[in-house]
Parts: structure tokens; sequence; C-alpha cells
């Protein structure tokens, strides 16, 4: 059971990262002060389902992981760290400041400031988990032709 929610709760989280990133950046690129600002409101609502998945990412993760010394587990565990972090003390307090400060009409220097290091903080947790996605199934297939042995 924690395999699939595991697999599941990784997805989940790389789709609502993958989805917050490019609806910034098509959002500055093409939309206006009222379409950004708007963005930036759904991408706060959307950390009510990007918590609960990384979270429950770590914990089944730190879980199924036990005991295992493969370098692919190893990656995963380190990934895991950084990613955490990343999203605990970057991408969650900027959600918080853009979308309060795009609410109030404030996108001055600081606004983009932020902004740019909520994308490089972002970009950086998807590349983080898709290389994480890559290892969990290069195991999934070593599991399989174990299970065949």
């Amino acid at each position: 059971m924690k395999l699939p929610l595991h697999a599941a709760a990784g997805c989940l989280a790389l789709l609502a990262i993958s989805t917050f990133w490019v609806s910034t950046v098509t959002s500055e690129l093409f939309g206006d002060n009222a379409t950004i600002a708007s963005v930036k409101q759904m991408v706060l609502w959307g950390m009510l389902i990007l918590v609960p998945a990384m979270a429950t990412v770590g914990a089944t993760g730190a879980s199924l992981g036990k005991g295992w010394r493969l370098p692919q587990v190893v990656r995963k565990q380190k990934r895991m760290k950084i990613i955490a972090a990343n999203g605990l003390l970057i991408l969650l307090p900027s959600a918080v400041f853009l979308a309060t400060r795009a609410g109030t009409g404030t996108f001055d220097g600081v606004f983009y400031v932020v902004q740019g290091v909520e994308l490089i903080a972002g970009a950086t947790n998807i590349t983080l988990l898709s290389r994480s996605l890559k290892d969990g199934l290069s195991l999934r297939k070593r599991r399989q032709s174990r299970a065949k042995a």
C-alpha cells in the first residue's frame, strides 16, 4: 500500500509544482496584473494540495527506503531533504508573500525579485522530483525483476 501511495503523492507533487511554475511564467509573460494576482492566489490555495502530498512523499519514502543502501535510495533521500527545505524555506513563504503583494496590486522590484527566486526554487524542485521519479522507476524495475526470479 505504501508504494502506490508514495508514487501517487510524488506524481501529484510534481504535477502541482509544474503547474504552478508554468502558470506563473505564462501569466507574467502574457497576462495583466489581475491575471498575475489570480495565479498567485491559485498557487497559494494549491499549497493545500502540495503540502500534504509532499509530506506523504517524505513519510512513505522514508518508510520504504529504511535500511536500503542502494545508490538510488540514497540519492532520493538526499534530494528529499533539499526539496523539503526548498519548499518550506523558499517556496511556501514566497507564495504567501507574492499572493499578498499581488492582492494589493504591489508589483514592484521586490515582488519581481521574490518572483525570480520562487521560479528558480520551483525549477530546482521540479528537477529534483523528476530525478527521484526516475530513480523510483528504476527501483520498481529492480523489484519486478527480483520478483520474477
